[in-house]
């Protein structure tokens, strides 16, 4: 097994998803025994936090993280006091994944006030950071931007099993990425990342960004998800793949980033079908350059080859499968060649 950007052994996260208590409960006792470090529950819909209770109940020793919460999607209090409560459920293995999504999910679908996404970040960790810390004595007054609490009527919580629970934030860009890196205790980068994107772009950000705040490298993680879809037939595996890609390349706010990597009209096209909720109508607007790019294709052994530079700036790695528009047993067989590329590593 290589190494790691820190010179440790590679580690491994995988997904919990929001399913049948059953379900999740193979799911997370199957990562534990296959050694995983961690399991993630994203936010789609609902909160991340229930599946991950869930999957605390299946497991003794996998961190369980929220992957992501987003954070405009719910009052800093309550994230506050759902990470006290999972952490406690954990035993102390929970992580708080923090994210600000795109205003047309934390406006558009969560019905909430247009933000500063930085400064609303910025805000809801302090805010959280502060909960979390005081609540079990006495908190005083927070007062912000976006979230001002007097909490003169709240009741002493229990006493949490640690006072500072460790926040990742999730980044696409440089500026988030900076922040990230800046307050967090970890990065998550986006599953958008390409491995030139991680390697080329954000790495030097990571690195200049950790000298500026005066901080080692030894103090964040930083955890990337990239896209594979492991298949000796690549045609088949471009056409898995290219759903996913037609998703988030129709994200609006997602333009300039599809752009610095040379896909601006592509994404353009791909607007369309998001916008009228139908974004799999549109999906042969998204050219096999523009999957290779973003998605690691073929066989086992390219698929790791493809990989293998993020791991000069990555602590772990959570490798997911194309998300959108495939069958279960297209689910299935592509989970299965991502637990052997794990497992031969």
């Amino acid at each position: 097994m290589g190494t790691n950007a820190v010179g440790e052994d590679r580690q491994y996260w995988g997904l919990v998803p929001a399913a049948e208590a059953a379900v999740i409960k193979m799911v997370a006792a199957l990562a534990e025994q296959q050694g995983l470090t961690g399991l993630f529950s994203p936010q789609v819909y609902g909160p991340p936090f229930i599946p991950l209770a869930a999957a605390a109940m299946a497991t003794e020793s996998v961190k369980l993280a929220s992957g992501i919460a987003i954070a405009a999607a719910r009052s800093p209090t309550e994230t506050a006091m759902a990470a006290l409560d999972m952490d406690r459920l954990t035993g102390g293995r929970f992580i708080l994944g923090l994210g600000s999504s795109v205003s047309a999910w934390t406006t558009g679908v969560f019905g909430a006030p247009p933000i500063k996404p930085l400064t609303h970040l910025r805000e809801t960790v302090a805010a959280v950071r502060h909960i979390v810390a005081n609540a079990h004595t006495h908190l005083e007054p927070f007062t912000g931007e976006y979230f001002s609490a007097d909490f003169a009527e709240i009741s002493q919580t229990q006493p949490p099993v640690r006072e500072n629970i460790p926040i990742w934030i999730a980044s696409l860009r440089e500026k988030l990425t900076r922040l990230a890196v800046e307050i967090g205790d970890g990065v998550i980068g986006h599953p958008m990342w390409s491995v030139e994107w991680a390697t080329e772009t954000m790495a030097p950000v990571i690195l200049d960004q950790l000298q500026k705040s005066g901080r080692d490298r030894s103090e964040i993680d930083v955890n990337i998800w990239p896209w594979v879809a492991p298949n000796p037939n690549e045609l088949e595996a471009l056409d898995d793949a290219r759903p996913t890609i037609a998703f988030y390349a129709g994200v609006k706010q997602y333009e300039s980033f599809f752009a610095a990597h040379g896909f601006e009209k592509e994404a353009q096209a791909c607007q369309k079908g998001v916008q009228r909720a139908d974004f799999m109508s549109i999906v042969d607007e998204v050219p096999d350059e523009m999957v290779r790019a973003f998605v690691a294709i073929g066989d086992l052994d390219k698929v790791r080859e493809r990989l293998e530079p993020l791991w000069t700036i990555a602590d772990s790695m959570c490798i997911l499968p194309p998300a959108y528009g495939l069958s279960i047993d297209k689910q299935m067989y592509y989970g299965g060649q991502i637990a052997q590329l794990v497992s031969t590593d």
